[in-house]
């Protein structure tokens, strides 16, 4: 069995970490959206300065991308993890533009072992997502498995 530096019973309610910051460069906003979300606002200058955001913004789905990043950085690729079942919410709250500075943070919201799997245990986390302004641009909440340093040898349901 492989070791990692985080099981599920390192994953305490109410634990709040900062994951990290990253910037994203108008070259990095357009070159994601051309590929990925190429609305006039995301990939076009001229465009994004007549529309409702008065410039150009970044994709929300970038903005997300960027922040799995800072989760695999920060602890997922030092743990046990088992993948996710999903997003329950997710909001982008602010325009991100080119060159802010974003600072993620993950709060810990629920933790509880699977009863029908003993070896995981099951995270819910919610994440917020700053600019240089300190104003929330993006919230996320979700569930994260995790392997438990000591799976019980409990059995049953759900």
């Amino acid at each position: 069995m492989a070791t990692h530096k985080y099981y599920w019973e390192d994953f305490r309610v109410g634990d709040t970490i900062t994951m990290g910051n990253f910037s994203l460069s108008e070259a990095e906003i357009v070159d994601f959206a051309k590929r990925y979300d190429p609305q006039p606002f995301h990939i076009d200058k001229a465009a994004a300065n007549a529309s409702f955001y008065g410039g150009l913004i970044a994709s929300g789905w970038h903005t997300c991308s960027a922040v799995m990043r800072l989760m695999c950085d920060s602890y997922l690729l030092d743990s046990a993890s088992l993948g996710s079942p999903g997003i329950d919410e997710l909001r982008w709250l602010r325009p991100v533009r080119p060159g802010d500075v974003l600072t993620a943070k993950r709060t810990i919201l629920e933790s509880r072992a699977s009863s029908s799997k003993p070896e995981m245990g099951i995270v819910k986390s919610k994440w917020e997502i700053f600019n240089q302004r300190d104003e929330c641009v993006m919230t996320m909440a979700g569930l994260q498995m995790f392997g438990r340093r000591t799976p019980s040898q409990t059995k049953g349901g759900a």
